[in-house]
């Protein structure tokens, strides 16, 4: 049994399939708002459809709603003044369930042609979407087109090719035959029927709404369940405008829109009985360590799949390429202004310096030097506005106002407060860099979400990769990092990273920066450090998300 979207996009699964086999670059998707893929005039439309949602009501036609809500803040002082429904979680889980017969009914084929027919129609709003995501999170605008639109579809994609592999090892039918020596054989014909475990419960962050939702969105969806999306009060557009484009390519191919919704709501309590429904079988959840720790804890009945906070760590022993590293430390730590779950927050250096190709540097002379790569790296305005953006929240402004005021550490570079020309109610910062000892701990053995980092000062290098390892077994990390010469050091730091289950970059200099995950490519997360318990994307994201069901009789 096919579909005729899985035999229109059957190019795209099956450039997907070879991507994660081979694990090499591959994308469908342009990361270039470049008018001769997109059109000449996509930039204004898409611009234009954005600013068609402001001030106005997002109708999307749910069922159980009861009146409008969302109050989101723009990051660049934007009114956005949108107002989305507001549906009881009950109605909206029991329009899931319904929907989810007819989803079932068209098969694994259907179901994954339908999700990548969604994901080619999204990336048609490419546009749009980077809009929404700029003003909503506070990300620059190359970061929010890339990342928001084409990063996040690469992600969403996998997440389809993971579940249409782990799908299509299920046969439809066998018929089974058992010899019975001088006996006639015993004969059955056995059906095997893959049903979605039940309500999907997609959790939105603030701060990335599509690239972290999409993973558990399609993954969901694609196994055969019904998905509520509930977005960060803060960054709701991005995601109603994912589910308005999903339930419209629903309808169009007889499925009940019903089975993706989106859930506004003010209450944290909401989502906690939303977490706990009886007939929420999956959670996908992307923030604190308390929130991600209280699903964990009280959502027994559903697959919990969280990222939390973690400390990432980078480990500095010797360089060749001295000036490079610092260039590349000074971008890692400057975009979008360390608001990412994956920014190094601890730079670990060795008491008695490092050896580089410029000579010998002290701890002190490293400290002083990647502060001034950072002010060369956002010296012209321009520059740092596109890649600081704004701060997501005022509760990150304070942050860096704490590690500011020198309580936690050593200032040795400051966070400066930057105008930016286009957007004057935006609140930009450049990240403040501190110093501390190895012992203290209180200061960095902790995430402080923002531009906000330490140069750890550990007693070797040895000392070093230890206090790494220690840091991620016992806070998590999703990315760590090492810089050395020495073919002993990286593999020390290699076995440590094994054991602590994080991935790890080695000698960056060039155009890839540890914070960076290229889908298809790179495992975000690996499930095994306290960051968090699930990769985006492997086998294990996916096959615990449906179930088979057989039935048999005699021939």
């Amino acid at each position: 049994m096919s579909h005729p979207l899985f035999d229109k996009h059957r190019a795209t699964l099956d450039g997907a399939l070879n991507a994660i086999a081979t694990r090499g670059y591959w994308s469908p998707y342009s990361e270039m708002p470049s008018p001769k893929v997109y059109g000449e005039t996509a930039a204004a439309d898409g611009k234009a459809a954005f600013e068609a949602h402001l001030g106005r009501n997002f109708e999307l036609d749910q069922p159980g709603q009861s009146g409008w809500g969302g109050k989101e803040s723009s990051p660049y002082g934007v009114a956005l003044e949108v107002r989305y429904p507001v549906c009881d979680h009950e109605a909206l889980v029991a329009a899931g369930l319904a929907a989810m017969k007819g989803w079932q009914a068209i098969g694994a084929p259907g179901r994954t042609g339908i999700c990548l027919e969604i994901l080619d129609r999204l990336y048609k709003q490419s546009f749009e979407m980077g809009h929404a995501v700029m003003m909503t999170t506070g990300q620059g605008w190359m970061m929010a087109f890339q990342a928001g639109a084409a990063h996040a579809l690469d992600r969403g994609l996998e997440s389809v090719a993971y579940a249409w592999r782990e799908q299509s090892f299920v046969p439809a039918e066998s018929q089974w035959e058992k010899p019975q020596g001088k006996n006639p054989a015993l004969v059955m014909k056995k059906h095997y029927e893959i049903v979605g475990r039940g309500v999907g419960l997609v959790v939105g962050c603030g701060t990335f709404p599509t690239w972290n939702t999409y993973p558990g969105l399609f993954a969901a969806l694609s196994t055969g369940n019904a998905v509520i999306v509930k977005p960060h009060s803060n960054a709701i557009l991005p995601a109603a405008i994912t589910v308005r484009t999903i339930r419209a390519v629903l309808a169009e191919n007889g499925i009940d829109p019903n089975l993706v919704t989106l859930c506004v709501a003010e209450s944290r309590s909401v989502t906690q009985a939303l977490a706990t429904h009886a007939g929420v079988k999956s959670v996908d959840f992307t923030g604190s360590n308390v929130f991600g720790q209280w699903l964990i804890d009280h959502a027994k009945q559903a697959q919990v799949y969280a990222e939390l906070a973690g400390v990432n760590n980078i480990v500095v022993d010797s360089t060749d390429a001295y000036k490079a590293m610092l260039g590349n430390l000074a971008f890692t730590l400057s975009l979008y202004s360390g608001q990412m779950c994956t920014t190094s927050q601890a730079i670990i250096v060795p008491a008695g310096g490092i050896e580089t190709d410029q000579g010998h540097k002290s701890y002190d002379e490293f400290c002083a030097d990647l502060a001034a790569a950072i002010e060369r790296f956002l010296g012209k305005t321009e520059v740092a506005c596109a890649v600081l953006g704004a701060m997501q929240s005022s509760a990150t402004a304070e942050r860096v106002e704490l590690a500011n005021s020198g309580s936690l550490g050593r200032v040795v570079l400051a966070s400066k407060k930057l105008a930016n020309p286009e957007f004057p109610g935006a609140d930009v910062r450049t990240p403040v860099l501190l110093a501390v000892d190895a012992a203290d701990e209180a200061a960095y053995m902790e995430e402080r979400f923002g531009p906000i980092s330490f140069v750890v000062k550990a007693a070797d290098t040895a000392a070093a990769i230890a206090l790494s390892e220690r840091i991620v077994n016992t806070h998590g990390a999703l990315t760590v990092g090492l810089y050395s010469t020495r073919q002993d050091v990286i593999d020390a730091m290699t076995e440590a990273t094994w054991r602590g289950k994080v991935a790890l970059s080695i000698n960056l200099t060039g155009g890839v920066f540890v914070n960076q995950s290229s889908a298809f490519s790179d495992y975000h997360g690996t499930g095994g450090n306290p960051a968090a318990n699930a990769s985006y994307a492997d086998s294990a994201f996916v096959a615990n998300r449906f179930r088979v069901v057989q039935r048999r009789y005699h021939v």
